[in-house]
């Protein structure tokens, strides 16, 4: 019985576009940027299922708990969270006292009184 590119092992980009639901154009920018294995004959794009799955598998994400990798760091740096806490203040008023705004002129020049004039 012969095979129908449905049981082919290679996907040509309209098929891989189903398989994976991203768009045609996508998959063109990630064979150009060599973002995703491919095979090119000629002028053609193929692109082998099981290669494709494993692809996929390693862009996985981890989703990450903010506050347990918050709690990791602070633990690996042995600093207390009061010391962190004062660090952050320090941080954000330094941040206030050097903004730049149009009326106040740039934060690192003195605004007084000028020499020989009104």
């Amino acid at each position: 019985m012969p095979t129908t590119s449905h049981d082919s092992e290679y996907f040509v980009i309209q098929k891989l576009s189903e398989y994976l639901e991203i768009k045609i154009t996508t998959l063109y920018s990630l064979v150009a940027k060599k973002r995703i294995p491919h095979y090119k004959v000629g002028r053609l794009v193929r692109f082998k299922k099981s290669e494709i799955d494993l692809w996929m598998e390693s862009n996985k994400k981890e989703i990450v708990d903010v506050s347990k990798a918050a709690k990791l760091i602070l633990k690996a740096a042995k600093t207390p969270a009061r010391d962190i806490n004062r660090v952050v203040k320090k941080a954000i008023a330094d941040v206030k006292g050097n903004v730049y705004t149009a009326s106040h002129g740039k934060p690192d020049r003195n605004q007084g009184p000028r020499e020989g004039g009104s």
